[in-house]
């Protein structure tokens, strides 16, 4: 957990800033008041129902249930084979089409079975659970992408919602400050504080409109993950300025990365098909049986075994074992490039989140002196001073409230990235 020494003189500034909503969890902790239950969904609660409400994961759940059906027939037998016929039917002359007219003749019924090669009915059988294995990575990978579009999703609405709150405590005061300015012009001051006061509160209605808008944008966004009537959010987030989980940790861990497992799958999958190509070098085989029956002779029996003979692999087996050997080291290829970018892009997220939760915790502390000045300046000014100072307090911290809303929100987004890198959920 950051924390960061406040000094004495500064917590009040501190306190009001965290109650503005824009304070990082956990930093200022000793001048925060004690936290009230949730209202709403929390950042955990909104990605379960995302997951949970996705249409988006129907299809790859339909997709391991397509392959799972694929894997239950993959390496079986063929069906058997029924043949019903007359052999030996004499077409021409006196005897035309007379079954009984020649000893030859017989109707036959017959039943043949093709054995494709064990080697191949394994390879396929293979080949078919590391389809399921495959998709089943693809659902996952789905999930933890459902997961984190939900998340970032209430990130924004979460942080919009604390830039509302910021210029609404701004505008209570900007709306005192013209109280104050038309006092003074009532008892005979000129009108020109008083103008500028009004400007100052309708600069800040029009800033809390575009929090507002904002906000409504993020609420349709959150509303496409969760679905209609999702409700309101919790005004607490998580710690932010916590790591989930170490960076030597995540990469030490990035095999359980589901695009990872998703690409080993496809390694797996590329493999079995290599072996199914290698298995077409074995002969298959047949047997055969029919009954022939003749009129006023002996009935007759046939039975026959039949194989397959791969003479010509150089044309037909080879290329397609050199082809599917070739998709395998692509495969291979693949995930390695992945592995690399997956490191790059864990490593690149966490140095990003560090140089976010310190320019956030920099911007609480700035917060809390804009707060200050904003306050000493209006207490000026009632006790008669100029409203210059004010004028300018309040720009400046307006300005850094919208700054440190866009960045809040970022750190927010990096520390989701951080929290569903893998598929577990965090607490």
């Amino acid at each position: 957990m950051l924390s960061c020494p406040v000094p004495r003189f500064l917590r009040a500034a501190c306190l009001a800033s965290a109650l503005a909503g824009l304070a990082l969890p956990a930093v200022c902790a000793a001048a925060a008041p004690p936290p009230e239950p949730p209202a709403g969904l929390t950042l955990a609660e909104a990605v379960r129902l995302a997951v949970e409400r996705a249409p988006q994961l129907d299809a790859s759940r339909a997709a391991v249930d397509a392959a799972t059906q694929e894997w239950r027939r993959a390496g079986r037998l063929p069906d058997p084979m029924l043949a019903i016929g007359v052999d030996n039917l004499p077409v021409t002359g006196t005897d035309a089409f007379d079954p009984d007219a020649d000893s030859m003749t017989e109707k036959t019924l017959g039943l043949r079975q093709d054995l494709p090669a064990r080697a191949r009915r394994i390879a396929e059988r293979t080949a078919a659970s590391r389809a399921v294995e495959l998709a089943r990575s693809e659902v996952a990978a789905g999930r933890l992408a459902v997961a984190r579009s939900a998340a970032n999703a209430w990130i924004s609405l979460w942080a919009a919602q604390r830039e509302i709150e910021a210029f609404d405590a701004l505008r209570d005061q900007a709306r005192l400050a013209a109280r104050l300015a038309r006092a003074r012009v009532a008892g005979g001051a000129p009108v020109v504080d008083a103008l500028a006061a009004e400007a100052a509160v309708l600069d800040l209605d029009g800033e809390a409109a575009l929090a507002e808008g904002s906000a409504g944008v993020a609420r349709a966004e959150f509303s496409r993950w969760i679905g209609p009537g999702s409700g309101a959010i919790a005004p607490s987030a998580p710690d932010f300025g916590r790591a989930p989980r170490p960076v030597d940790a995540a990469l030490a861990a990035l095999d359980a990365h589901p695009a990872l497992r998703t690409a080993a799958a496809r390694v797996a999958s590329a493999a079995a098909a290599v072996d199914v190509a290698r298995a077409g070098r074995h002969p298959d085989w047949n047997v055969s049986a029919s009954y022939g029956q003749r009129a006023g002779f002996s009935d007759m029996l046939m039975l026959e075994v039949g194989v397959s003979l791969p003479l010509f692999a150089r044309n037909r087996q080879v290329p397609d074992i050199a082809a599917r050997t070739a998709d395998q080291r692509a495969a291979l290829a693949d995930e390695e490039a992945l592995r690399r970018e997956l490191t790059a892009q864990v490593e690149a997220t966490y140095a990003r989140w560090d140089a976010l939760r310190r320019l956030v915790a920099a911007h609480v502390q700035a917060l809390g002196l804009l707060h200050a000045r904003s306050a000493a300046a209006l207490a000026s000014y009632r006790a008669g001073g100029d409203l210059r100072a004010w004028l300018d307090a309040r720009r400046d911290e307006a300005a850094a409230h919208r700054t440190h809303a866009g960045h809040l929100a970022d750190l927010g987004r990096a520390w989701v990235d951080l929290a569903y890198l893998f598929e577990e959920p965090i607490p």
